[in-house]
C-alpha cells in the first residue's frame, strides 16, 4: 500500500524494522532460520507452498514454545489462478472427551477458561487430537511440488546440529520454567542445572530430529498410524490424558471456503469458522465503515474507542454463535451482513463505552506463530499455527522430542454453551490470516499469533493500510489496543493523553507492554515486486528473492 497519511496521527511511533523488497518470492516468519528455510524452498525451485511448510517445520525447531507437529493450525492458500482455499487443520476434542470433565472456577469475562488445578491447561489432560502435521502434508501433497523429505531437510538439521538460542526464546523459556520443571525431558532440554537456557547458547534436539527423519520417511502416517502415534497414546494412557489410537485415526483435515467481506473497495478474506477471524473482522470493518475512521487520526480517543465498542461487539456475538459448524449452525451470512452492521453500529454511544450483549440468538492462550510466503508464480500462504500456550500443555512425549499442544483450554469448560466440550469437536480458534484484494489483485496478506487477540490485531492492520494511510512496516508494528468487553488494553505509544479520555468515557484501562504477538505480512505492489514486513513482538524476518536465471542465449567464453 502506498496510500498517504489521511488524518493526524496522534500516537506517534517509530518502526524498529525494516521491510524487505523482492521481486522473484518473499518469505516472512518469526525466525531468520525459519524465513531462510522457506527462501531455501524457493531457490531450489519450490512454490509457495512448500516454503511454508518448510518454514514451519524449521519454527518447531526454532521456535518449540509456539508451534509443533502435535499443534493445529489453519492454512489460507491462493493459488496462482485466483482461487482462495482454506485448509483446516484445527485440532478436535478426542472421543473420551466430555463437557464436564473440567471443573470451571469462574464466569467472569477473561477468566471464564479458568478450572481447577489448570487441568485444561497443563498436563495430559489438556492435550488435544493434533491436527498441524495432517494439514502440512495434505498441503504439500495437493499444492506442493517438492517431495516432503527435501521440505524437512532444513528443520532435520537445525534439529540435529542445533541452532543459537534467542533472547526471545530463553525469555520464554525462563517465564514457563515453574511448569516446564513438572516435565523430566522438557526440563533437561531447556532448564539445564534449572536454569533457564539462556540466549547464545546452542540447543540441540537429537529425539526430535529422528522423529522428523521419520516423518520424512514415512510421511504423516509415522504420528497417525505408526510409532509416533504409538508413543503418544502410549504417554497419554500412563499419565491420564484422553488421546487414544482411535482419535488419531479418525482425524481429517477440512477444506473451507473463505468468509469474503468487503470494505471501502477492498476485498476482504479470511477463515471460516471454527475459525472467528474471518466472520468477526468482516463484522467490525462493516461497523467502521459507517465512520471516516482516516480523518479521526490515528490512536486518537474517538479512533481507539470505535475500534473497542466494534470489539466488544464482536466478542459479544463471537461467545454465542461462531463456534464449529460441525456442532453448531454459525449464521455467517447473518454476522458479516451490512445490514446487521447498521443494526449494531446504531447503538455505538461515542461519549461512552457500553456493555455489549450478542445481538442474535446462539445457533484462547497467546503462543502461536504464523507464515506468509509468495512465490514468482503468484500462490500465496498466509498460516498460522500453534501448540496453542507457550509450550503447549509443558508436557514431551518421551523419546521422541515431540512437545502436545494444550488446545483443550480453546473451548469453553461450562457444559450447555456453543463453546463447550464434545467429543471429536474441533476447537475454536482467533487464528487470522487474512488477505485482502482491490479489483480483483492481492494487495497485501497477513496475519500473526496472539490467541484471542489474533483476530482484533489483524483488523486493526487492515485499519491502519486502508484508512490510515499506512506503509505496510508501520502497519504491522503500530501500537495495538484491545478488549473482550472487560478491560480495554493500551499498548505504551497509545498516549496517556488518550488514556485519559478514554476512561471518562467509561473505559477501564490497563497498560499492557504489547498486545498479541509478532505480525508478519506481505505487500504486493503495482510494479510486481512483493514487499515483506514483520513487526517488534517476535524475531520476525522477512527473505526476499530477486534476481534470476542468466539471459537466454548467454554464454560465458574467453576470448
Amino acid at each position: 500500500m502506498n496510500a498517504q497519511l489521511r488524518g493526524p496521527r496522534v500516537a506517534n511511533f517509530t518502526c524498529e524494522k525494516l521491510s524487505a523488497t523482492g521481486s522473484r518470492g518473499m518469505v516472512v516468519t518469526n525466525h531468520p532460520l525459519a524465513s531462510a528455510a522457506g527462501s531455501h524452498m524457493l531457490l531450489a525451485g519450490g512454490n509457495a507452498i512448500d516454503a511454508a511448510i518448510a518454514s514451519l517445520f524449521a519454527l518447531t525447531v526454532v521456535e518449540p514454545m509456539m508451534v509443533g507437529v502435535l499443534g493445529g493450525g489453519v492454512a489460507h492458500i491462493r493459488l496462482a489462478d485466483g482461487r482462495h482455499l482454506v485448509l483446516d487443520g484445527l485440532s478436535t476434542a478426542p472421543g473420551k472427551a466430555s463437557a464436564d470433565m473440567y471443573e470451571a472456577l469462574s464466569h467472569e469475562v477473561g477468566k471464564a477458561r479458568d478450572t481447577r488445578d489448570r487441568e485444561n491447561l497443563v498436563g495430559p489432560k489438556a492435550v488435544a487430537v493434533p491436527g498441524a502435521l495432517a494439514g502440512w502434508c495434505e498441503a504439500l501433497a495437493r499444492f506442493g511440488t517438492l517431495p516432503l523429505a527435501d521440505v524437512l531437510q532444513p528443520a532435520i538439521r537445525l534439529a540435529e546440529r542445533g541452532f543459537v538460542v534467542s533472547p526471545y526464546l530463553s525469555d520464554c523459556i525462563a517465564d514457563c520454567a515453574p511448569d516446564l520443571a513438572r516435565d523430566p525431558g522438557l526440563a533437561e532440554l531447556f532448564l539445564p542445572g534449572g536454569k533457564a537456557l539462556p540466549a547464545d547458547e546452542r540447543l540441540v534436539q537429537g529425539d526430535y530430529a529422528a522423529s522428523l527423519r521419520l516423518i520424512a520417511e514415512t510421511g504423516p502416517s509415522a504420528l497417525y498410524d505408526g510409532p509416533l502415534g504409538a508413543a503418544l497414546t502410549s504417554f497419554m494412557a500412563a499419565s491420564g490424558g484422553l488421546i487414544d489410537q482411535a482419535d488419531l485415526a479418525a482425524f481429517k483435515v477440512i477444506e473451507r471456503e473463505p468468509v469474503r467481506g468487503r470494505y471501502r473497495g477492498f476485498e476482504i478474506l479470511g477463515p471460516p469458522p471454527p475459525s472467528s477471524s474471518g466472520v468477526h473482522i468482516v463484522q467490525m470493518l462493516n461497523i467502521l465503515e459507517g465512520y471516516d475512521i482516516g480523518a479521526l487520526g490515528f490512536g486518537s480517543s474517538d479512533a481507539v474507542h470505535l475500534v473497542a465498542e466494534a470489539l466488544k461487539i464482536a466478542f459479544a456475538d463471537r461467545a454465542v454463535a461462531t463456534a464449529d459448524p460441525a456442532f453448531v449452525k454459525v449464521p455467517v451470512e447473518r454476522l458479516t451482513a451490512k445490514a446487521y452492521a447498521d443494526e449494531r453500529r446504531a447503538d455505538i454511544d461515542m461519549t461512552h463505552t457500553k456493555a455489549w450483549a450478542a445481538g442474535l440468538s446462539a445457533g484462547e492462550s497467546a503462543n502461536t506463530t504464523h507464515v506468509t510466503v509468495a512465490d514468482a508464480a503468484g500462490n500465496v500462504v498466509a498460516t498460522t499455527q500453534t501448540i496453542n500456550g507457550l509450550f503447549g500443555a509443558c508436557t514431551q512425549i518421551p523419546g521422541t522430542g515431540m512437545l502436545t499442544n494444550n488446545y483443550m483450554y480453546n473451548f469453553d469448560p461450562h457444559p450447555g454453551r456453543a463453546l463447550s466440550i464434545a467429543p471429536g469437536k474441533r476447537v475454536f480458534t482467533s487464528m487470522a490470516p487474512m488477505m485482502v484484494l482491490r479489483d480483483g489483485k492481492l494487495a497485501f496478506a497477513l496475519g500473526l499469533p496472539g490467541g484471542l487477540r489474533i483476530f482484533p490485531s489483524a483488523l486493526q492492520a487492515i485499519v491502519n493500510l486502508i484508512d490510515h494511510g499506512m506503509s505496510l512496516q508501520e502497519a504491522v508494528e503500530a501500537p495495538r489496543v484491545w478488549t473482550e468487553g472487560g478491560a480495554l488494553e493500551l499498548e505504551s505509544a497509545i498516549p496517556d493523553s488518550v488514556a485519559s479520555e478514554l476512561t471518562a468515557r467509561g473505559h477501564q484501562i490497563a497498560r499492557v507492554q504489547r498486545v498479541a504477538g509478532g505480525m508478519n505480512a506481505i505487500g504486493f505492489n503495482s510494479d510486481g515486486t512483493l514487499t515483506g514486513a514483520a513487526c517488534w513482538r517476535a524475531d520476525g524476518t522477512p527473505v526476499a528473492i530477486s534476481g534470476g536465471l542468466a539471459r537466454a542465449g548467454v554464454r560465458f567464453t574467453i576470448a
